[in-house]
């Protein structure tokens, strides 16, 4: 597991739809086009310019990292309440789970039992867990 994808909220960033399916389509997109040529005339294209600079930028550095490393919404409630508090994952505070994660647990259905790992075998546990998901292709969009 690499710590610097884990987030405040107990999400894996490493197993999100965007780092698993995304970003590889993004970088065979991109190397196809430029195959094809598009390079050279991607500017001739109603805003191809910024679509080739934005499409380039996710092939080669990747979509994202996590909310820790300064990735996602920096005006994410949780995030900004953990940063407060001094807590490297909420399921560690003595408050979990508060009313800022009803819209979380929602959107991702695996995220209580995921905290819930978190809290009650720890952090080995936890990134096992993640671990094994990843190893299978597992994305967050796939419990939805």
């Amino acid at each position: 597991m690499n710590e610097k994808y884990t987030c405040y909220c107990g999400l894996y960033c490493e197993n999100c739809a965007v780092k698993v399916k995304i970003g590889p389509a993004s970088r065979t997109l991109y190397e196809e086009m430029k195959k094809a040529g598009f390079e050279g005339i991607i500017h001739m294209m109603p805003e191809g310019d910024k679509f080739w600079t934005f499409l380039k930028g996710m092939a080669e550095n990747g979509i994202c990292t996590s909310c820790k490393e300064g990735g996602g919404n920096p005006g994410c409630a949780v995030r900004m309440c953990a940063k407060e508090k001094n807590i490297e994952m909420c399921a560690l505070c003595e408050s979990y789970p508060c009313e800022k994660f009803v819209k979380f647990f929602e959107g991702y259905p695996v995220l209580k039992q995921d905290n819930l790992t978190l809290r009650e075998e720890g952090i080995s546990a936890w990134s096992k867990l993640q671990d094994d998901r990843q190893a299978r292709g597992f994305t967050y969009s796939d419990e939805k």
